[in-house]
């Protein structure tokens, strides 16, 4: 079998649906594979949306809301800082105010201490302290309410 006798072969098979041929002649083995071809064939299916009715309202429901807490008078000191709240000038010392106690515009009513400095805080108004919102040597953060001073 010579040259063109083989490629004569590859010709017809590829002509064909043959994917494998196996020819033995005069002691000389011949093996032709072919792969078949992959096509791929890509469709576009459009989505379609379905849109589901939604039941009108029937009836209207009222709810009645009623604040959880009755809100209260006075002003709120808020801690310019973030540090450690304390309400004496020392340990021994009595407290700078308590509920009840009368302030002016500019009474120390406790010290934050922030990065070992202490820092005053003193009344924006005059009026009655009736609310301590933390203890003694707590720790307070920036904008946290302190006292409440009604005037």
């Amino acid at each position: 079998m010579d040259y063109k006798s083989i490629e004569q072969l590859i010709k017809t098979m590829d002509g064909t649906n043959l994917t494998h041929l196996e020819i033995e002649k005069d002691g000389l083995k011949i093996k032709i594979k072919k792969e078949k071809e992959m096509v791929s064939i890509s469709s576009i299916e459009p989505k379609i949306q379905t849109i589901k009715e939604i039941n009108p309202i029937k009836e209207e429901t009222l709810v009645e809301v009623t604040p959880k807490e009755e809100i209260k008078e006075g002003t709120i000191v808020k801690s310019p800082i973030v540090g450690t709240f304390y309400n004496s000038p020392s340990p021994e010392a009595n407290p700078f105010v308590e509920v009840g106690s009368r302030v002016k515009k500019g009474d120390t009513l406790c010290i934050i201490e922030a990065m070992k400095l202490m820092n005053e805080i003193e009344a924006d108004t005059d009026g009655e302290v009736v609310e301590v919102f933390v203890k003694n040597e707590e720790l307070v953060e920036y904008n946290e309410p302190l006292f409440r001073i009604k005037s």
